[in-house]
Parts: C-alpha cells; structure tokens; sequence
C-alpha cells in the first residue's frame, strides 16, 4: 500500500505554516481575527475543501465512465461542532441533464469518494515527538 506523506512545516512567523505534498507547496494560515495574517486557508478549511474535491473528482470520474451529460459540478462542505464530535454537510450541484435513477446513482457515488470514507469509519492517529537542538 502507498504511504501518503504531507509535511507542515512552522517557522517564527504567527500562524503561517507550509505545507508540502507530493510535489506542491501550500500555506495554511488563521485570519487576522485571531492573530494571523490570513496568507491562506485554515486547517480547517483544507480538511471541508479535501472532502468537497474528492467528491467532485469522484463525481466527475463516474460521469465521464458512464457518458452522463454532466457540464459542471460543484460541491459545497460546511462543517459544524455538535454534541459528540463533527458534522459535515455537502451540497452538491449539477448541471447538465440527469435522469432520476442517474440523479440517485451520482448521490451514491459522492458517498464513495476515498476522503468520505475516511471521514465515516473510525480513525487511528499515532503521534510521536522529537526535539532537535
């Protein structure tokens, strides 16, 4: 199995953090409410944006796979703190022309996406820490 990595790297500077993965560097950052500089998404943010993408990227994939007359997608994520841990709520668009059973088939297949079942089974974070000097 692939092991997947991203880094986050923190230097002084308040909140601004890089990220790499793979290839491509981000910058997460708070807003300036809190004291950042709002140089790029919250964490939080990455995490709703995740789950949004891979749902569209699934939802394009399976469109394309069975010749759906889909022009556009567009997936929505609000997250909300409720009694016992998170909720999520995706919103999802489509434009073009399904029907019904095609309109039925698409919501089970944004359920699928890697990054929903992530979020939907239990998960396991090990955590070490070590100091350089």
């Amino acid at each position: 199995m692939e092991e997947k990595i991203a880094v986050a790297t923190i230097g002084t500077d308040t909140y601004k953090t890089e990220l790499v993965a793979r290839t491509h560097m981000l910058v997460a950052d708070e807003p300036m409410d809190v004291g950042g500089k709002d140089l790029g998404p919250r964490p939080g943010d990455f995490l709703r944006m995740s789950l949004a993408s891979c749902t569209a990227i699934t939802l394009r994939m399976y469109a394309n796979r069975k010749k759906f007359d889909v022009k556009e997608i567009q997936v929505s994520v609000v997250s909300k703190e409720v009694e016992g841990g998170t909720a999520f709520e995706t919103d999802i668009k489509i434009m073009g022309n399904l029907d019904e059973a095609q309109h039925q088939r698409m919501l089970q297949i944004a359920k699928l996406c890697p990054v929903h079942k992530v979020l939907t089974n239990p998960i396991q974070i090990s955590t070490q820490l070590s100091v350089v000097s």
